[in-house]
């Protein structure tokens, strides 16, 4: 995926970025110089290789905090209810569904409407926090996990909790469990979880002529059978953890779903997000042949200064071969024009145009339908296109 990097400004060696949590802004990357940068993609208005706005309130992924230390109930309430009352107004229950054995918890629910949970062991030390509000003081430096990383039945535990809170909060989304239970890592980030719950409930999931339930369908049977599992945290997360709503930026980041579908129905393994030795990270490697792959998603020309689909699509991949595929000769593009209406794809389709880059496979999938497209080149590959 193309990025782009934006100089926020300078921070200091003792800036506290292990206490940022789900309510602070988080740098994307902190450089040894003590600068850090965020990564974004171009707006409609942006071409690649150009300065991007700055994006703020960027919280992660939502992920547990473990503490090694002891805890009871009377220290919960004076550490972590009390904190969080002062400043939001909170209410701390019983959780709807009891923790793991051995384990006390406490849901912690703020007047803003953010949330926590809290367990932790009875007669012993340990404890897991996981929450999209403040972080409380007590608990800045303790390490991160995700939900594949921490303990399955702690996790399996605040999962079912938060599947529930969501099902209850955004009942349309309640038919889609493979998609809730996906994303929920994002649907519950203390940014991210109104403009990505936007993104699915108003915007059908990327699908410019779509409805939103065939948006949502389409995912919920692209995610089932569970090609993409193991990459939870790395491929949903790039839906965005921020409050700005950022379709251009959105829509991209299911383009690498929708290439995860082709490939996987086409019959190929693969591993996503493949870092290499060049610096570059490409989207996926072929498990048989280790033939790379880049993903590219173009807006079509009537959100952009491209005045025809051919130009938009040329301009897109152009991105690509100045920087990830210019390093990795042989690499194939893959160019998704999801984003593309009826019309603007039947002009693509009718020209077959030239990407200004081979090997190429130009394609757009719909619901419901099988995917369109064509090839380029040779890219040694046997794709389910039609």
């Amino acid at each position: 995926m193309h990025k782009l990097l934006c100089v926020l400004g300078p921070i200091s060696s003792t800036f506290p970025t292990d206490c940022l949590d789900g309510d602070e802004q988080c740098p994307s990357v902190l450089s040894p110089l003590g600068v850090f940068f965020h990564s974004c993609l171009p707006t409609e208005t942006q071409e690649p290789n150009t300065p991007c706005p700055l994006l703020t309130n960027v919280a992660g992924p939502i992920r547990f905090r473990y503490s090694p230390q002891s805890w009871s109930r009377d220290r919960v309430q004076r550490e972590l209810y009390r904190p969080l009352n002062e400043k939001f107004g909170a209410q701390s229950t019983d959780p709807r569904y009891p923790p793991p054995p051995a384990f006390a918890a406490v849901h912690l629910s703020m007047d803003n409407g953010d949330l926590a949970l809290f367990a932790w062991k009875r007669d012993e030390s340990g404890a897991y926090w996981l929450g999209n509000t403040e972080t409380p003081q007590t608990l800045w430096r303790t390490d991160k996990y995700t939900f594949e990383e921490s303990p399955y039945p702690v996790a399996r535990w605040a999962q079912r909790v938060l599947l529930a809170e969501l099902a209850d909060a955004e009942p349309w989304i309640s038919p889609y469990r493979h998609v809730m239970w996906f994303f929920l890592p994002v649907l519950f980030s203390k940014d991210g979880k109104e403009t990505s719950r936007a993104f699915f409930r108003d915007h059908a999931a990327g699908f410019p002529d779509a409805t939103r339930e065939q948006g949502l369908e389409f995912y919920e049977e692209l995610l089932k059978p569970g090609i993409l599992d193991a990459y939870r945290y790395t491929t949903a997360t790039k839906l965005g953890t921020s409050d700005r709503l950022d379709l251009v930026r959105m829509r991209a980041s299911m383009a690498e779903l929708n290439a995860a579908k082709l490939l996987s129905d086409s019959g190929y393994s693969f591993t996503p997000e493949v870092e290499l030795d060049s610096g570059y990270t490409l989207d996926f490697r072929l498990a048989d042949s280790g033939q790379l792959i880049e993903v590219t998603r173009p807006e079509p020309p009537t959100r952009r200064r491209a005045g025809t689909a051919a130009s938009a699509i040329k301009e897109t991949v152009q991105g690509k071969t100045d920087n990830q595929l210019k390093a990795h000769q042989g690499a194939v593009v893959f160019v998704d024009c999801t984003s593309f209406r009826d019309d603007e794809w039947q002009a693509i389709r009718a020209e077959s145009p030239s990407v200004g880059y081979r090997p190429a496979v130009v394609y757009r999938m719909r619901p419901e339908k099988p995917c369109e497209g064509y090839v380029l080149g040779q890219p040694g590959l046997s794709l389910a296109l039609s």
